[in-house]
């Protein structure tokens, strides 16, 4: 009675909601109980004895754990394999809405908006040419996305603390950005309406791409933009000094070729009077675009001017690119190891997390049984088999004392994050349906040497010999080629069954070309167009020829190219990102600032043209004569175009010399500015990090944990070999899965028809630098205190009420 009058007013409430599903079976696992005491109708507690503490000294490996314990576990490992870093509440509604926010669905859908929004420049004005729509129609449009936007922001606001979560600077850019799109929006209306459209601006379409960087989904590539930003202090030292030695020598020059009289090789007077023209011809002159037509007048007046544009050329080409290009390895690698080590402790703080829920107290220490092991894993990857789960427990184990210590734990996500593919017994479909058929004398000959390697080198050689003659444009073999390659397919598939087939992408893309061939050919059967189908055969033959880059790949000397190649996919994407966000800037600037300047409208042998792009101040430039009238600001495709063509840079300075001519020599700053961000710096941090990735390829042929799995598969007598085909093997299965976890437990495994092998791509760039950078740091070292200052620690929220804490 003493308790219920201390406590009459509380009432504790178990479970909100029921956790995520697991199996009866697993008594390891209880669900949350409560008793009630009732004084009377109106006063009652409940208490929840799931949670109850227990004294160290009476734990065991088989202390049970509620299954909303599990629910917050499962949840740090999938976010420490993730790497993200959501920081969330722990009770379980906001554990469930936060798994929900995470579903791919509404990941997508933001992809979606996103793409959405970023596409309406193509329909607002100026617009590309018929595909203009009202502005009230990209309005409508826009508040759509905007309206998506908000719904993502409240229900990451519904499972974070309230006072981390307005501290998330990316959550307040995001708000910012609706709110100035909404005010944008309300402006432009309101000077369509009573000024007109033509001179109405929509200025905060500038702010669109900024989305793709604060939104928590786009986490690569707001750490690409976070690391280039960290590397700039550094960069704009060198590009003042860079800029002083610019502006000095255009000074010099000023004073060396004034008296001489000379006249630009365009016909131009006053060769190097004008200063910050002076300035302007120099910079491009780092660029290399206009050499030698500068340096040609003063070397026609005089020899010796040469040693003035020699020792410019050294020293800013040469000297100063390459230490800006050293300045920027050096610092973006720190900034990178940095942001690196920073995701590893993220992540082992995660898993730290995981373990204080889920460990146990044995033999006087803290430890992790498999039984509560394989349950947590089955939580975090349901589709993971147990036989895989059972691998990975082995590997972790590394004394084999059937429990896993915390130091062991904290690897289980880098043995999540390697590609393990099962190879598992199957029948081909023929020998499913045609047994005799299959199993013949004459079937076993034609399967053996189908799954013979020198099959496929016959047919390699073959692949080269057709690219040769259509090189040579012999014609006459196309369709014997057409048909052995059909055949070929024909035969493996008939060998390895459909279903392993289709699994293998080299197989897949053999079949999708040789099935495009004869589309081709059936078409001109049907359409009688001849010329196009040898074209197009001619086309899809020579694609085969890709397949050979199997050959280079293994080989040894190649493989670090190839691998450096293969593991630089993603990371040209998010460099991709980051430069799309660049030019849709520049682009939407651009337009502004010169959109329907001038136009295309051919030229003089066009039976209809407008001499000079459509205006007068292009007569006689090196613009209108090059044919560059194409490259303007009119929408934001051509926008693009004109931004790409300035990146490869050469003649970037006659198209920039265009605009000037048509509206001032300012409009060189755009034009200077654009340079300076993507080609001296964007790009060159790209070479950076191309050189850091092959530097780990060098260095990590093969990473400790991809080593490790390897080495335990081949101790269990499960690696597969090169007989074994994806999905085939010749005896069929007949265990289950209980079956190949007690094989795989016993000192002699016995022949389950299970085989393992690792995925041809078993390593990201994320994991491949954290390979590289995680072993500099002690393997339980959790990271300095300010190791999350940009996404502090959540809030710690109230414990459940026991009848410990209650006394």
């Amino acid at each position: 009675m003493d308790l219920i009058k201390t406590v009459r007013t509380v009432k504790i409430i178990a479970a909100l909601t029921k956790p995520p599903k697991v199996a009866e079976d697993h008594a390891d696992i209880i669900k949350p109980q409560t008793v009630s005491f009732h004084k009377d109708a109106a006063n009652s507690i409940n208490i929840d004895f799931a949670n109850q503490p227990t004294n160290p000294e009476h734990r065991e490996h088989t202390a049970p754990i509620n299954e909303t314990s599990l629910y917050l576990a499962a949840t740090y490992v999938i976010d420490a394999k993730y790497n993200r870093n959501f920081q969330f509440k722990t009770d379980l509604r906001s554990l469930r809405l936060y798994h929900l926010y995470n579903q791919r669905i509404l990941s997508w859908m933001l992809y979606f908006f996103v793409i959405l929004n970023l596409l309406l420049a193509m329909f607002e004005k100026p617009a590309i040419p018929g595909w203009e729509i009202p502005y009230w129609g990209t309005m409508l449009l826009e508040v759509a996305c905007m309206c998506y936007y908000t719904f993502r922001l409240v229900h990451n606001y519904s499972f974070s603390s309230e006072r981390l979560w307005w501290k998330d600077a990316k959550h307040l850019v995001v708000i910012g950005i609706i709110a100035l799109t909404i005010l944008d929006m309300i402006i432009y209306i309101f000077v369509a309406q009573f000024a007109g459209a033509h001179v109405a601006v929509r200025g905060s379409r500038v702010l669109r791409p900024l989305l793709l960087i604060n939104f928590p989904e786009m986490r690569l590539l707001r750490q690409a933009v976070r690391n280039i930003r960290r590397t700039l202090p550094e960069i704009i030292n060198v590009l003042i000094l860079l800029f002083m030695i610019i502006a000095l020598f255009a000074l010099l020059g000023r004073e060396l070729f004034k008296y001489d009289g000379l006249n630009y090789i365009n016909g131009d007077d006053g060769y190097f009077l004008d200063y910050f023209k002076n300035v302007w011809d120099l910079y491009v002159l780092v660029t290399t675009a206009n050499s030698p037509d500068i340096m040609m007048p003063a070397y026609d007046e005089n020899p010796w001017y040469m040693l003035f544009f020699i020792i410019f050329v050294m020293l800013c080409n040469y000297i100063f690119i390459g230490i800006f290009l050293a300045v920027i390895y050096k610092n973006y690698r720190m900034h990178l190891k940095n942001e690196v080590q920073r995701s590893v402790f993220m992540k082992r703080r995660k898993l730290a997390k995981a373990w204080d829920i889920v460990k146990v107290w044995k033999d006087n220490c803290f430890v992790l049984p498999w039984k509560r092991f394989c349950i947590l894993l089955q939580q975090v990857e349901p589709k993971r088999s147990l036989s895989q789960i059972r691998l990975i427990w082995r590997v972790l184990d590394e004394d084999s004392d059937d429990f896993v210590s915390k130091r062991e734990f904290l690897k289980v996500v880098d043995l999540l994050n390697v590609e393990l593919l099962e190879i598992k017994d199957q029948q081909p479909f023929f020998q499913r349906w045609m047994p005799t058929c299959f199993n013949s004398k004459l079937s076993t000959i034609v399967r053996t040497i189908v799954k013979h390697r020198g099959f496929r080198w016959t047919f390699d050689t073959i692949i080269i010999i057709n690219a040769i003659l259509i090189g040579l444009d012999i014609d006459e073999a196309e369709w014997f080629f057409l048909s052995i390659f059909t055949v070929e397919i024909l035969l493996r598939m008939y060998a390895i069954g459909f279903k392993a087939y289709f699994r293998n992408p080299w197989d897949l893309f053999d079949f999708t070309v040789i099935t495009a061939a004869w589309v081709a050919s059936i078409f001109e059967v049907i359409a009688e167009k001849k010329e196009f189908t040898e074209y197009t055969l001619d086309f899809l033959l020579v694609l085969r020829v890709l397949r050979l880059v199997r050959i280079p790949a293994n080989l040894e000397r190649f493989q670090v190219i190839i691998a450096t190649l293969s593991n630089i996919g993603p990371a040209i994407v998010t460099f991709g990102g980051v430069i799309f966000v660049i030019y849709y800037v520049f682009a939407i600037i651009g337009m502004e600032l010169y959109a329907g300047l001038f136009d295309y409208y051919g030229y003089e042998d066009d039976p209809v043209f407008l001499p000079f792009c459509g205006n007068k101040k292009l007569e006689g430039s090196d613009f209108y004569r090059d044919h560059y009238c194409n490259n303007n600001f009119n929408d934001v495709v051509k926008a693009f175009i004109v931004l790409f063509e300035l990146t490869v840079v050469n003649q970037w300075h006659v198209i920039s010399e265009g605009f000037v001519i048509i509206t001032n020599a300012a409009a060189r700053v755009y034009f200077i500015f654009f340079h300076m961000t993507v080609v001296i710096v964007i790009i060159n941090i790209f070479i950076a990090f191309v050189l850091e990735i092959f530097m780990v390829e060098f260095s990590l042929s093969q990473s400790v944990h991809e080593s490790a799995l390897k080495k335990k598969i081949q101790e269990l007598g499960l690696l597969a070999t090169e007989e074994d085909d994806p999905g085939y093997i010749s005896k069929p299965v007949v265990e289950d899965a209980v079956t190949i976890v007690d094989a795989m437990e016993e000192a002699e495994p016995k022949d389950t028809g299970l085989r393992f092998r690792l995925g041809e791509r078993t390593r990201t760039v994320t994991v491949s630098l954290q390979n590289m950078f995680e072993g500099e740091i002690d393997a339980e070292y959790m990271g300095p205190e300010d190791a999350d200052e940009n996404n502090p620690n959540i809030e710690a929220q109230p414990d459940t009420l026991t009848l410990h804490s209650v006394a």
